[in-house]
């Protein structure tokens, strides 16, 4: 017969059933612990211990061995910590120095044939064009009205015997030359003339009381103005006709006529490289604004360069040059002679920059040393290759410098700032070169920007870098005078019979150069890094050796070291989050999880006779699903008798006993 099982009631305890018969019959079988894959220390003092008593650094071990005296430990475990941080200080100086990127200058000396750089020699002779002769003529008069009128001087023999205008001739051309009152005071006008007053040279001064000489420039709607002045009358003068002469030459078509100065022999007598005469082929001409024509020998539109294989003068350009001034323009060059600079056949001949004069009646020698230099771009400097990396269009089509940067630079902020182009430097397409009479405030606007541009404010010093290779020549010069007084009558015969003019003034009207390298031997100078990445991990291994005295598995030792910390510390926090979160029995879903739970399957060590029990209860299919979960843990309280589980559950549960 059936009998309904009453539930524990509280403080009952439920009987542990024997073993059963077949278990007991069964021998046990011995489980082997299975090694993981990956295993991890229980905990952090395993770890410590495990890594003092294997690793490789020296000292470390001594923390274990000596863990039964405290002040030994405690000793080590300083030392310990104490060499670990001078070790990492010096690691940081070393990265400090490797990220800093510092160069090292290597210096070779070569010897080899060397080719014979560019060299571009001027008249110092501004010509007058036929094309604006009149205009010219015109400004001539004026300048001689000008110079009347300030300094009563009579120019009739310096500007020649043009026909005299009429008084107020002046007022024809806009931004005369006036006299202009210094507003310095008295005293520091006294003090200023006291201390020039032991310097003595030819300018001719604008007043005896505190003036100065200048013209007067605005812009565009008059609203701004200012006096461009100088406390010099002679570079007063010079300024203002150079300011009217080039919005004269900007007027020029840009096809216009060669000028007989073109040919070779008005202004080079005789030309000879390595004891043979030049030809034409080996010169190009240009004209200048203010040195006139020029004559570049040896340049990049030579068919043959010319190679130096011997040092000395004799295996060099000798050129014999003509420097008499027959109808010049007397304003614009006050020196005579001739004007000389060396450089690169791919580069253009600034003649402001890196020239130099030659004296009339003097043979001028000229002996060169090449030199290089190859920078580090990127980390290691701010340079540029081939200035694809400048923000500034290159105006002269020629290779990169940074004079040709700077120059095109200026260039741009003229066209941008002023609406023309700067006369003295290439212009770009579709822009007009400066001239009052279509822009007249472009005088206003050239020195603003030039001022500007001194200070730097345009920023084109900054934006211009210096290139990465750069091959300079170091030119030393030396005089003598040339003819000699005793050699100069056939000299001056056969120079005048051989080019068919006749020198009238013998004296100032030759000179001589001589261009030659004073040796082979050239001079590289080349930047390498002074901290590679090999340097670099050398001395962080001889660090790491005399701190430690250990190699490279020991950094893989350290390595794995703070790998295992790691992971411990991921799994420990891990095991403390699931624990308050996802434990069974803790919250709504731990209860649902539970409850959710056949009772077949709990474990039959918790309690066996719930486990008999649930064997005998009817399967889902036919009875309701239980309700109340059961206990997550057999020890937290007495296991429930099987009624109880039955009547937990619906009243209608019985057992029936075999």
């Amino acid at each position: 017969p059936s009998t309904t099982h009453q539930g524990l009631m509280k403080g009952d305890k439920c009987e542990e059933p024997g073993p059963d018969p077949k278990l007991a019959a069964a021998p046990l079988q011995p489980t082997e612990e299975e090694e993981a894959l990956i295993e991890f220390h229980r905990s952090y003092r395993d770890l410590f211990q495990f890594f003092c008593n294997n690793t490789t650094i020296h000292g470390a071990i001594r923390l274990v061995c000596s863990q039964h005296n405290r002040m030994k430990t405690a000793f080590w475990a300083v030392l310990w910590l104490c060499t670990f941080g001078m070790m990492y200080w010096q690691f940081a100086l070393l990265f400090e120095e490797y990220f800093s990127y510092p160069v090292s200058l290597n210096i070779n000396l070569n010897s080899d044939k060397l080719v014979f750089p560019a060299v571009t020699v001027c008249t110092l002779n501004p010509y007058r064009y036929t094309q604006m002769k009149g205009d010219l003529e015109e400004l001539d008069r004026i300048t001689e009205q000008t110079l009347s009128d300030l300094y009563k001087y009579n120019s009739l023999n310096t500007f020649g015997s043009h026909p005299r205008g009429r008084r107020g001739l002046r007022e024809t051309l806009p931004h005369p030359l006036q006299l202009l009152w210094d507003p310095a005071s008295p005293h520091a006008a006294r003090k200023a003339r006291s201390a020039a007053s032991s310097l003595r040279d030819n300018n001719p001064p604008v007043n005896w009381k505190d003036w100065k000489i200048g013209f007067k420039l605005c812009n565009q709607n008059k609203s701004d103005c200012f006096y461009q002045t100088y406390s010099s009358g002679v570079d007063a003068v010079r300024e203002w006709y150079r300011f009217h002469y080039i919005n004269i030459l900007s007027r020029l078509p840009d096809s216009f006529t060669s000028l007989e100065e073109d040919k070779l022999g008005n202004f080079i007598f005789s030309c000879r490289f390595n004891q043979a005469s030049c030809s034409q082929a080996n010169y190009s001409h240009f004209h200048h604004p203010i040195y006139g024509n020029c004559y570049t020998f040896n340049g990049e539109n030579n068919s043959n360069l010319w190679m130096s294989s011997m040092p000395g003068v004799n295996n060099g350009l000798s050129l014999t040059l003509r420097t008499e001034q027959n109808d010049f323009i007397p304003l614009l060059s006050t020196v005579t002679g001739a004007r000389v600079t060396v450089h690169g056949q791919d580069e253009p001949a600034f003649m402001d920059d890196g020239g130099f004069n030659l004296r009339p009646g003097v043979e001028t020698s000229i002996s060169m040393r090449k030199e290089t230099l190859d920078r580090l771009g990127g980390n290691y400097g701010d340079c540029t290759y081939n200035g694809s990396d400048v923000p500034v269009k290159n105006l002269y089509h020629s290779k990169y410098t940074q004079q040709v940067c700077i120059h095109s630079c200026f260039q741009e902020s003229m066209v941008k700032e002023c609406g023309c182009a700067y006369i003295f430097y290439p212009r770009p397409k579709h822009v007009e070169y400066c001239d009052y009479k279509k822009h007249d405030s472009w005088g206003y606007c050239y020195y603003k920007l030039q001022g500007a541009f001194s200070s730097d404010r345009l920023g084109c010093f900054t934006k211009c870098l210096k290139p990465c290779s750069v091959t300079s020549y170091k030119l030393s010069a030396g005089y003598s005078r040339w003819p000699s007084v005793t050699s100069q009558d056939w000299v001056f015969r056969m120079l005048s019979l051989q080019n068919n003019y006749t020198i009238k003034n013998k004296r100032n009207g030759v000179a001589k150069l001589n261009v030659f390298f004073k040796e082979l031997n050239y001079k590289t100078n080349s930047e390498s890094p002074s901290v590679t990445m090999v340097t670099l991990l050398s001395n962080l291994g001889s660090q790491w050796s005399l701190w430690f005295g250990s190699s490279v598995l020991s950094v893989v030792e350290m390595a794995e070291l703070i790998f295992d910390l790691m992971v411990i510390t991921f799994l420990m926090l891990l095991r403390r989050f699931r624990s308050r979160y996802w434990s069974p029995g803790r919250g709504g879903r731990g209860a649902q999880e539970v409850a959710s739970t056949p009772a077949s399957s709990l474990p039959s060590s918790v309690c066996p006779k719930l486990s008999s029990l649930a064997a005998s209860l009817p399967s889902p299919d036919t009875s309701p699903t239980l309700t109340a979960p059961p206990p997550a843990y057999a020890t937290l309280g007495p296991c429930p008798a099987p009624s109880s589980l039955a009547g937990a559950s619906s009243s209608v549960f019985t057992l029936e006993e075999p």
